[in-house]
């Protein structure tokens, strides 16, 4: 199915996000300062703004309170703006402050002063804001503050939040591979959370980066009219100290808490800060792929039922079968999760066929999604979504797995990159709703969504098999195709479509995928024989 949405570049570049990015970037052109140097503070700064703006209407709140009540003044009591969620601003470390400063005055030095004071007295933010403001000239850093004042505070905090994700989008375009690794475009996260549905409970994400898996859970949340800071429990594992920083700058701009672990010595293929195992409602996760050199001596006894690998290890050198078993070990009876995967563990052979056909006949694996190409801002690749459900298994759809063949529905950004509007994400969310026979949710996506349900599953919007869109696959199907769980294996070509180019190259790009993780197993394979040939013969 082809649902190429009209392009919006240019009404988004009419938006107060592109017009705040233009200035930023072109004031890094002229500081000399590399994007990684540069990134940090511009966030802490943002950051700065927004927490004044909450500040400030928490305080409003506590002096209308004191007017009308016999106890003493709370307004300069810390407390009393942690109690509603908001962040205490000493009279230095508050962005209007900042603002007003002469150039003279060292206002880098002043800038770390106040990203310290607002550590002091909010300790979930210890060690997290940025304090290299001294890389600044203090002209920059006028202008900046200046530029960044622009920024409405009659803005409401989801908008501050958007803001916030616009710029970690772009630093990481402008970043590269580095950039790529901590962030996962918004349109498929929000697809993620809205097939998972993580209306409440605890959601882990052990490979969080900058956090937008929870800052996306949380928007599903309050989409749906209810409080994320009452309805979610967030845990998360960041490798990578300073992307866990910024997981937790990140939650902090959108009034979220959560217990991020990052840097030192955690990883989590070894480590389980968290208690995972059976502990989870949800799990969303984009986990680094085809990752080699894991030690899996490390990981002998964490192997068997009931533990972090239930289905045991890949011999190949590639941790995708970890990170995925990761995903379901921390499930409890009825949990979900949702989660970007390389196409090659759809289809992967040897062990990781094994691990792949244990979790299907687990009853465990709900629906794939085939994703095109150019929707992530460093790689070109497409990509799979793999949904789990583990009370699935008690379901009608206990014998099924649905397959979604997403990659022609998108919009594009530019020559370069693809997305989903909230009509795309709404439409294929309620496919997956309609294959579990719940009612269309048209929170995201409204009308046009509904329209285009009609339109493909009929007035009655009832889930039908889709050639070249969808297919719920028997288990029988599966084995028979080796238990792939490959999309295009099942879904076919819809009446009257060709394979075009673009199909051929992306069938090329996984072929080619798949052919590195098989070199490299049979490069394994070549070692252990030589290394048998040499114990005989020296026998």
């Amino acid at each position: 199915m082809n649902w190429i949405a009209a392009s919006e570049k240019d009404t988004a570049a009419a938006t107060l996000e592109k017009r705040l990015w233009d200035a930023a970037d072109q004031f890094r052109a002229n500081s000399g300062l590399k994007a990684q140097e540069y990134s940090g503070p511009i966030l802490g700064l943002i950051f700065l703004r927004f927490a004044e703006v909450r500040f400030a209407a928490q305080r409003t709140k506590l002096e209308k309170a004191r007017a009308s009540s016999r106890r003493g003044s709370r307004v300069d009591e810390p407390a009393a703006y942690h109690a509603d969620n908001v962040l205490y601003l000493a009279p230095e470390a508050r962005f209007d402050f900042l603002l007003t400063l002469p150039e003279a005055a060292d206002i880098g030095g002043k800038v770390n002063a106040a990203m310290r004071e607002v550590e002091k007295h909010n300790p979930q933010l210890a060690g997290v804001l940025p304090k290299t403001f001294n890389l600044f000239t203090g002209t920059l850093l006028k202008e900046l503050l200046k530029k960044i004042s622009e920024i409405p505070a009659t803005l409401d905090f989801d908008a501050f939040g958007r803001i916030y994700e616009y710029f970690l989008g772009e630093f990481a375009m402008s970043e590269g591979q580095g950039g790529g690794e901590f962030y996962t475009p918004a349109s498929i996260v929000r697809l993620l959370a809205q097939v998972i549905e993580p209306f409440h409970g605890r959601i882990l994400d052990p490979a969080c980066g900058s956090g937008g898996m929870f800052v996306q859970s949380a928007r599903f949340v309050a989409e749906h009219h209810k409080n994320p800071t009452a309805e979610l429990s967030i845990c998360g594992v960041e490798k990578t100290d300073e992307t866990g920083r910024l997981a937790r700058l990140n939650l902090a701009v959108h009034g979220l808490e959560g217990d991020i672990r990052h840097g030192g010595n955690v990883n989590s293929y070894y480590d389980d800060p968290h208690a995972a195992t059976g502990a989870f409602d949800f799990v969303l996760a984009n986990p680094p792929f085809n990752v080699n050199a894991v030690d899996k001596e490390r990981l002998k006894d964490l192997v068997g039922v009931g533990r972090r690998y239930p289905f045991g290890l890949p011999r190949t050198d590639n941790a995708n079968f970890l990170w995925i078993q990761l995903f379901y070990s921390a499930l409890n009876a009825r949990g979900r999760a949702g989660f970007v995967m390389a196409n090659s563990a759809s289809d992967a052979r040897s062990t990781e066929q094994e691990l792949r056909q244990k979790l299907i006949e687990a009853r465990a694996v709900d629906v794939m999604v085939a994703v095109g190409s150019n929707m992530f801002y460093t790689v070109t690749l497409p990509c799979t979504l793999w949904f789990l459900d583990r009370g699935k298994a008690k379901s009608k759809r206990a014998e099924t797995v649905l397959f979604i063949d997403a990659r022609h529905i998108y919009r594009q950004v530019d020559r370069a990159h693809r997305d989903w509007t909230p009509a795309q994400i709404g439409f294929i969310a309620n496919l997956v709703r309609l294959y579990r026979g719940e009612e269309p949710d048209l929170t995201v996506g409204g009308e046009e969504t509904a329209a285009k349900l009609k339109e493909v599953f009929g007035k009655k919007t009832a889930y039908a098999n889709v050639p070249g869109l969808c297919k719920a696959a028997t288990i029988a199907e599966i084995e028979a195709q080796g238990w792939s769980l490959n999309p295009g294996r099942y879904v076919g070509v819809a009446p009257g479509e060709e394979v075009s180019d673009e199909d051929f190259k992306a069938q090329l790009e996984t072929l080619n995928e798949e052919l590195t993780t098989l070199n490299g197993q049979a490069r394994e394979l070549e070692t252990t024989i030589a290394k048998n040939v040499t114990e005989i013969l020296e026998a």
